[in-house]
Formats: C-alpha cells, sequence, structure tokens
C-alpha cells in the first residue's frame, strides 16, 4: 500500500458516503412540505462532509489539506 490514497480508498470518505445515501433515503419519507426547509439542509449537510474530505485530499499544500478536513469534521 502506498503512503498516498486517493479520497475514495479511504475509510471516512467511503463511511460518510454510505451516511449520505441513507439519509437521502430516510429524509425521501418526510412529508412534502419539509423538501425545501429541514430535508434540504440536513442533506446538505451531509453531503459537505465526503465533499470537504476530497476537496482536501486534492489540495497541494499540507495546510490546505488540514482546513479542510477539519471542515469536514465540523
Amino acid at each position: 500500500m502506498s503512503a498516498y490514497q486517493k479520497y475514495t480508498e479511504l475509510d471516512v470518505w467511503k463511511h460518510s458516503r454510505a451516511l449520505a445515501s441513507h439519509v437521502y433515503e430516510l429524509t425521501a419519507t418526510f412529508p412534502k412540505s419539509e423538501q425545501f426547509g429541514i430535508v434540504s439542509q440536513i442533506r446538505r449537510c451531509v453531503v459537505s462532509v465526503p465533499s470537504n474530505i476530497a476537496e482536501g485530499r486534492g489540495r497541494l499544500y499540507k495546510k490546505e489539506t488540514i482546513q479542510f478536513l477539519s471542515i469536514a469534521r465540523g
């Protein structure tokens, strides 16, 4: 195994993607009146974790990578 892994190979990214899929399934059962309110906010939140991991992994400098991973962590 190499020291550098693609973000798609990271367990944390895989788990966060799986969580996002589950959240999308769950929020699909919410009332239609909530689609543009709480459902939208929950979905944006859960998608931001794997997105920030991927963004951070693509950065050239370690400091930038750490910043995006920190955002993903919350």
